[in-house]
């Protein structure tokens, strides 16, 4: 395995445990326990965000957020075969889901199922129809009878893969954004004495429409706020180049924008500076497409300033995602030393 320099089996637990927007009760267990190691108080609400705050002098309050949910389904019906029709929480290419293992988390636990596949002596009849996730079925080897039994509808059902270390990278499941979950635990361990307040806020929903970050937002007004996410990387044989958006191993990103927010410039420039003042190396993130926590964050409560740091990650949004080691590393480090340099006198006025 390769030598991680940080918490490696604190990542796996993450990537590895189960919960889909709405339902990350799962995650929020382990969040609560590490941030009640190291943070001044932890708090919920209704809605399932976890924050952890350490307290600062100065009158100036900083969010760090990283979503907690990942990708998955939601049981819509059970038909008289006992397979299960599925509806998507978030975003799916129906194409990945093929022969792929999956868990449904019942009032009774979880229950293993899988989402088969036509075979090739079948003569792949299916091979050349667009698939739709509607189309999509679990098996759970069980009768139509206790398929019902034990199943209901409004069950939510995620991928079921082990995380593993991959060369100097990290695969698995939900490294969007286990990853940055365990990237904000880290920085509650090193965040000891801050000169101003600093909420650690793992969010919900953010699958769905960043609905977590909305509501945290409104509920914290805070003078700043960081967001924690994975970003693509195409750095493959099938993209050019200009569409890498990052890639792997090269650093961390530092967001400029998305399809949800265009962070702020002094923010963005002041990551920048840290980076260049740390010696870490870094990439500028422009993400054609798709939405994150920064852009519920900066119009929650009025304007707040936002940044975001993001790391690398291929193959998003599928049960083999993809990060490389020391992008995590720089993601804790350049965003440790922007919340060391933070003593609420920088002006993010436009």
């Amino acid at each position: 395995m390769a030598d991680f320099d940080f918490d490696y089996d604190l990542l796996v637990e993450l990537t590895e445990v189960h919960g889909a927007p709405g339902y990350e009760q799962n995650v929020r267990d382990v969040v609560r326990r590490e941030l009640e190691e190291t943070v001044d108080r932890v708090d919920s609400d209704a809605m399932g965000n976890v924050v952890g705050t350490v307290e600062g002098d100065a009158e100036y309050e900083v969010v760090v957020a990283a979503h907690m949910d990942e990708i998955g389904f939601m049981v819509r019906h059970v038909d008289d075969d006992g397979f299960l029709a599925i509806d998507p929480l978030g975003g799916w290419d129906p194409e990945v889901l093929r022969a792929e293992r999956v868990t449904v988390q019942t009032e009774e636990g979880e229950l293993p199922g899988v989402i088969g596949s036509v075979p090739p002596h079948s003569g792949g009849e299916d091979g050349d129809e667009e698939r739709d996730v509607h189309d999509v079925r679990v098996d759970l080897g069980l009768s139509a009878r206790e398929a019902r039994r034990r199943v209901e509808v409004g069950d939510v059902v995620t991928m079921s893969q082990r995380t593993e270390p991959l060369g100097d990278c990290v695969s698995g499941k939900s490294i969007d954004n286990r990853v940055s979950v365990f990237a904000m635990l880290e920085l509650a361990r090193r965040v000891d004495d801050p000169e101003v307040t600093v909420h650690f806020v793992a969010t919900v929903q953010e699958e769905v429409g960043l609905r977590g970050a909305q509501t945290i937002g409104v509920d914290l007004d805070p003078d700043l706020a960081l967001a924690l996410d994975t970003t693509v990387a195409n750095d493959l044989s099938d993209f050019e180049e200009y569409d890498y958006v990052t890639e792997l191993g090269d650093g961390v990103a530092i967001k400029l924008k998305d399809s949800s927010v265009i962070t702020n410039r002094k923010v963005h420039r002041r990551l920048r500076a840290v980076a260049d003042a740390e010696g870490l190396p870094y990439q500028f993130e422009v993400l054609p497409a798709g939405g994150t926590d920064t852009g519920g964050l900066q119009r929650a409560h009025g304007s707040v300033p936002v940044g975001a740091v993001s790391v690398p990650t291929r193959y998003l949004h599928t049960p083999t995602e993809v990060a490389h080691g020391d992008d995590i590393t720089g993601a804790i480090e350049l965003t440790a030393a922007f919340l060391d340099s933070e003593d609420g006198s920088h002006d993010y006025t436009l």
